[in-house]
This record gives structure tokens, C-alpha cells and sequence, in this order.
């Protein structure tokens, strides 16, 4: 047996498999699970909310037609047909949450309700949602498209993908991208499976990330913005010129909320109860994060480039352009609080700490 082989991971949560089990957690409120097929995700929840007229879906899955295939896989396992879908809720706007939304518009008209910051595409530099450390080694890191801000290059997206990308930001209709028909923003009240559900504007994950607290049961919608397992990636490709520090107050205005929290219906994962508790986790795993930083500021004696820094601060595994990116956004957050400096040589950013 090797000594030095990295001992392997546990099987997180939010990397199972898809199933077709149904779980009522509420009155009116079902789990199901659509596949998808991303680095360290094996499905996201899609959540039932039935009322008179039908039903509010949450969280779609991907584009495509796999993931609409089981979509009216599960709704007819509750015995709900395809037109009985009026509204769709979008949790933020990466494709796994968003993807089968512009269909449901298209085919039975259903509303659908996102932030009013929603963006039609996530920066294709990255795959979106997964923890840093669950992504596997990237081999070849090279972008056709370009570098990032920060002067690195940026995740590989393959050419089949990248091809598809563009055909849906060319020809929106016909391949059913979804335009949201309601925005809603921090303190509106939606009525969802007969509730009235509150919204709380919680960026970080990304800059249109979505909450909803129903205050009568405790249950809060959660999204991406609070993992069962996993800390949710925050990226430096961001228009937020301090996204950690968007995230680190959306996570106390989920924290603030205290005893109302009962149960937190994640994107995925299964649905926990230890909500505050788990906001504390991940904010510790990001200060842990952030005093590496200040460490490897302190003990290189020369300006070193986001790339350089990465190495440090991230495992051997998880090196590639998503450690990057989310190097960039704590050396920002240090950077704006004062205590790294930043200078840009020949084309790459370097960041110093200051003494």
C-alpha cells in the first residue's frame, strides 16, 4: 500500500444518485429527485407543492431531454398530469435548478417565478454549484474562449456543450429558455402550494440566489445558499465585487431566523433540521479558508499570482480553475478589507499581504 495516496473522500450527500422515491415532508410538499451529471452532484430536488389548481415546481433539473423525461416521470408517480404544472419557482440561475423551466412555459404556460436579478447563463468558465473539493483533478485546464480576470485559464468546457451554449443564447425559443414571467425580490410573499412562502434574497452562490420561508411550518426552501454536506462554490467570476461577503450576510439573515427554522429543503441532498447550525459550518469552513490565506500571505516573501496562491490553499486533488476561482474571491475579500494588496504583471493579477 502506497503511505502517500490521498486517502479518498466520503461519498457526500449531494453526489447520490437520483432516485424515483417520492417523500411527502409536509402537507402538500413532495421530494423528488431528477438526475443530472455534474462533477460531485448526482441529483438536484425537484419539490412538489400541490394546491387546488395543481402545482408549483421547484428546481426543474437540467435541459435536456433525460431530465424532462423523468420530470413527468415523478409528476405522474403522483398522479399529476403535465398540465396541472402552473407555476415554476427557480431557485438561482444555474442550469441544474433552471433547466426544464422554459419547457414548462412553453408547453402548459406555467409562471415562472425567479429573483429579479436571475441572468440567463452562468459564466461557462466553471461548473456550477459543487464544493471545490469534491471537483476531480482538472488534466487540462486550457479555454478556447479566453482567460479569467485574474489572468488563469478557465475550466474546459467540452466542444459539444459549448456548441449547445451558444445555439441556446442564438435561438432562446426553440430551445425553451426560460424568461421569468414574475421577479421577485427580498420581503415579497408568493403563494405556493397553499402557502404563502417569504422571499429572501441570499447572494453569494450566485448574485440572483433565491430563499423561501413559509413562517406558519418552518420550512425554508434553501436552494444551493445551504447544503446538507457540502459548502456551495463561490466564484470570483462574478459581477459582485465582494461575493464572499455577500454570502457571509446572506448566511446570518438565514442564521437571524433561529427557532422559525424547521426543516430546510435543499437542492440537494436530503432535507435537514439542523439549519443554523449548518450555516455555522460553512461559515467556519470559509473564515478557516480565509486565515490560510492570511498564513500563506505572511510566509511568501514576493507578490504571487491567484494560480500560485491556489496551491497552498487548496489539495492536490482540487487543483484547477475552480480552486482558482474561488481563491480569487477570498484574496478580494482580504484585498477590500485591507489587508492584501494587488498588482496586475504581464497580463496575471499578484497579491501581496500587507505588513
Amino acid at each position: 500500500m502506497n503511505s502517500s495516496a490521498e486517502v479518498p473522500r466520503p461519498v457526500r450527500q449531494e453526489a447520490l444518485y437520483a432516485t424515483d422515491e417520492i417523500t411527502e415532508l409536509a402537507p402538500g410538499v413532495l421530494r423528488t429527485q431528477l438526475p443530472i451529471d455534474l462533477p460531485g452532484l448526482g441529483h438536484v430536488n425537484m419539490y412538489v407543492l400541490e394546491d387546488e389548481r395543481g402545482v408549483t415546481v421547484v428546481d426543474p433539473g437540467m435541459p435536456g431531454h433525460e431530465s424532462f423525461v423523468a420530470l413527468k416521470a415523478r409528476l405522474r408517480a403522483i398522479g399529476v398530469p403535465l398540465k396541472r404544472v402552473h407555476s415554476v419557482l427557480v431557485t438561482h440561475s444555474h442550469p441544474d435548478h433552471y433547466g426544464g423551466a422554459g419547457r414548462l412555459r412553453k408547453e402548459v404556460g406555467a409562471e415562472i417565478i425567479a429573483h429579479r436579478r436571475f441572468r440567463l447563463w452562468w459564466d461557462p468558465c466553471e461548473p456550477p454549484d459543487i464544493d471545490v473539493e469534491d471537483v476531480p483533478l482538472v488534466k487540462s485546464p486550457m479555454r478556447v474562449d479566453g482567460k479569467t480576470p485574474w489572468g488563469g485559464r478557465g475550466y474546459d468546457i467540452p466542444w459539444s456543450r459549448r456548441t449547445r451554449m451558444r445555439m441556446h443564447a442564438r435561438f432562446p425559443k426553440v430551445f425553451g429558455v426560460p424568461h421569468p414571467s414574475r421577479r421577485i425580490d427580498e420581503g415579497d410573499r408568493v403563494m405556493m402550494g397553499g402557502r404563502e412562502w417569504l422571499a429572501y434574497h441570499t447572494p453569494g452562490h450566485t448574485e440572483d440566489h433565491l430563499c423561501l420561508l413559509d413562517p406558519d411550518s418552518g420550512l425554508l426552501i434553501s436552494g444551493d445558499h445551504v447544503l446538507p454536506t457540502i459548502t456551495p462554490h463561490i466564484s470570483g467570476m462574478s459581477y459582485a465585487a465582494d461575493p464572499l461577503h455577500g454570502f457571509f450576510a446572506s448566511l446570518d439573515k438565514v442564521a437571524d431566523l433561529g427557532t422559525q427554522l424547521k426543516l430546510a429543503l435543499p437542492a440537494h441532498g436530503a432535507p435537514f433540521t439542523n439549519v443554523v447550525e449548518r450555516v455555522e459550518h460553512i461559515k467556519l469552513h470559509h473564515i478557516e479558508r480565509l486565515d490560510k490565506l492570511r498564513q500563506i500571505g505572511a510566509d511568501f516573501d514576493r507578490p504571487a499570482t491567484v494560480m500560485d496562491i491556489a496551491k497552498h490553499l487548496f489539495s492536490a486533488r482540487a487543483q484547477g480553475p475552480m480552486a482558482d476561482s474561488e481563491t480569487f474571491a477570498h484574496l478580494e475579500h482580504l484585498r477590500l478589507a485591507g489587508e492584501f494588496d494587488r498588482r496586475e504583471r504581464d497580463g496575471y493579477l499578484e497579491y501581496v499581504r500587507v505588513s
